[in-house]
């Protein structure tokens, strides 16, 4: 940006001041369907299933680098752009999106707060009018720094500096109901299910900063330790990865890998609450 540089959460007044910003990228992550009716003016189509590998054991995890490329070419980027995402349901996606953007060493970016719904709310023009941008030759580079994968987990389990956190629901997390050939969570993972955070009478904006670091402190999700995120493909814990930035957790890293391989190895332990 040649301005001041947008903040990390955006709310819609905010973008609405900066829609003719040349510097800037919006990208929608809602289902195409959506973003026919309706998108914030000039923002771009990317499809989420793109920004994922999607074949087991580990569907979450990155596509590969000439696959992103092409999705990063296809959407016009140019590592100078700030990027602003949102979607329709409070972040999963836009948040995997930030997740990809950290791993490509991307780090100008803003997260709408509360994405579609709460622009809607705002009451805030939309189009409908497909805005498709000059394709770019995209060059990127993987970093795993934001990363932890399955070994590593293993090698921590009784780390005490190191909390594995676990946003999916409570009946997937306690084992009353499974996706995977086991059921349960990783040993001494805790449970903060991905939209707790979420004020739904607020356009899905987040609820007040305090009142969710209490409620993570609670559970020992604190700053001061290594947290790891994650899911059953990484999907909600797109926006769990996304929230620990906003709330300003240094050390915050997802697991892409997930549930989907963890529940599906039987060699990985397992602790249920059933």
């Amino acid at each position: 940006m040649q301005n001041a540089p947008l903040p990390l959460l955006l709310e819609p007044q905010q973008l609405s001041a900066h829609l003719a910003d040349a510097h800037l990228l919006i990208l929608d992550l809602c289902s195409p369907q959506l973003y026919g009716r309706a998108h914030i003016p000039g923002a771009v189509h990317l499809p989420y299933a793109r920004l994922s590998y999607g074949q087991l054991p580990t569907p979450g995890a990155l596509p590969n680098i000439a696959q992103l490329q092409q999705v990063f070419g296809e959407i016009g980027y140019q590592p100078n752009q700030h990027i602003v995402v949102y979607d329709d349901e409070g972040g999963g996606w836009a948040g995997r999106l930030i997740w990809v953007l950290d791993c490509i060493g991307h780090k100008n970016y803003s997260y709408l707060n509360g994405g579609l719904q709460a622009w809607l709310q705002d009451q805030l023009p939309t189009e409908s009018t497909p805005h498709r941008p000059e394709s770019t030759q995209a060059t990127l580079t993987l970093s795993n720094d934001v990363n932890a994968d399955k070994q590593n987990i293993l090698a921590h389990l009784k780390d005490i500096h190191r909390i594995i956190w676990d946003a999916r629901s409570a009946e997937e997390y306690s084992g009353m109901r499974a996706f995977a050939q086991k059921s349960g969570h990783i040993p001494g993972a805790v449970n903060y299910e991905w939209t707790r955070a979420m004020d739904r009478s607020r356009g899905l904006r987040l609820r007040p900063f305090d009142d969710i670091r209490v409620e993570l402190a609670e559970l020992g999700i604190t700053p001061d330790k290594e947290i790891i995120t994650h899911c059953q493909t990484h999907h909600r814990s797109g926006f769990t990865y996304l929230l620990g930035k906003i709330l300003g957790f240094p050390n915050i890293k997802a697991y892409p890998g997930s549930w989907a391989e963890w529940g599906n190895d039987p060699t990985t332990p397992v602790e249920t609450n059933a």
